[in-house]
Formats: C-alpha cells, sequence, structure tokens
C-alpha cells in the first residue's frame, strides 16, 4: 500500500502534547513531511520553547506514530527552532480554546 503526506499527518495528530492537550499538527508544531526514496520520512519540527521538558518524548512519539503507517521504512525527525513557534502558528481551533483571539 502507497502512503502520501496525509497519512503522515494523520499519523502525526494522534500524538497529543500532554501539557496543553492539542496535537502537534493543529499546535502547528509540524513543520513539514517529506517521503524520500525507500520510503524514509523525515518529518521537521519544532517544539513550544527550547526547553522542552518532554522533548525527547514527543521526538519518540512522532516516531512511533509515522512508522505505524503501512508501508514506511524508517522515520527521521528533524527537531529545528528557526523559526521559532509562537501561537499564532497553531490552527484556528486551537487558538479559540486557548482564547488568543
Amino acid at each position: 500500500m502507497a502512503f502520501d503526506e496525509k497519512d503522515i499527518y494523520d499519523a502525526i495528530a494522534t500524538v497529543i502534547d500532554p501539557e496543553v492537550g492539542f496535537n502537534l499538527v493543529e499546535l502547528g508544531l509540524i513543520y513539514g513531511v517529506k517521503i524520500e526514496a525507500n520510503n524514509h520520512v523525515v518529518v521537521t519540527m519544532t517544539l513550544s520553547t527550547p526547553s522542552c521538558p518532554l522533548h525527547e518524548m514527543l521526538l519518540n512519539w512522532v516516531r512511533e506514530a509515522v512508522m505505524k503507517v503501512e508501508g514506511v521504512e524508517s522515520v527521521k525527525v528533524d527537531l529545528v527552532f528557526d523559526p521559532p513557534w509562537s501561537p499564532d502558528m497553531a490552527d484556528e481551533s486551537v487558538k479559540k480554546k486557548l482564547g488568543a483571539l
């Protein structure tokens, strides 16, 4: 079975940030997904803060979620802090729930 970027984003959306209760996709923490040769997936993401105490757990959860997608052979998670995350990057529904609108 072939997979695409939507499948990867859907998988990552199952990862909930336990500190705020929203998934990483709707928080705007996922900057990109790239599907490379041999079904290797690269996820570029950030954290809400560079000092996030859960950063290793979140990275592992993203890897595990993507590996559950049928056909994925390997996953690399690139953690970046440029551009820095801000609440403006979150989905409108998250902003409303957080009172940011």
